[in-house]
């Protein structure tokens, strides 16, 4: 069973970077469609991109131009690099399979604040 371990999460300033990694374990994420979701307090889990095995990439709307998703099958492994922070990326992230989510891992907490 796959094991999904975020880490990478912390304080950020507005307008800052920081960057996520989600490292998998147990399966492959060679050929699978991978994505990082958040939860911020109060509200839904929501998809904020997903990258496909080609490598096409997709955002929402709200990240779009800042965010940037890519994967290192080798490694298992697969990012997020953040841009342009804002507080309405505060949240708890999480990396899944985009299609067909596997266990949840614990996330990273992400913090934006002066």
């Amino acid at each position: 069973q796959v094991q999904f371990v975020e880490s990478g999460g912390g304080l950020g300033q507005p307008g800052g970077s920081l960057r996520l990694s989600c490292a998998a374990s147990g399966s492959s994420i060679s050929g699978r469609a991978m994505a990082w979701y958040r939860q911020a307090p109060g509200k839904q889990r929501e998809l904020v991109a997903h990258i496909e095995s080609t490598g096409t990439r997709k955002y929402a709307d709200s990240v779009k131009g800042r965010f940037t998703i890519s994967r290192d099958n080798a490694k298992s492994t697969v990012y997020l690099q953040m841009n342009s922070l804002n507080a309405d990326d505060t949240a708890v992230y999480y990396c899944n399979y985009r299609y067909g989510a596997g266990y949840w891992g614990q996330g990273t907490q992400v913090t934006v604040s002066s």
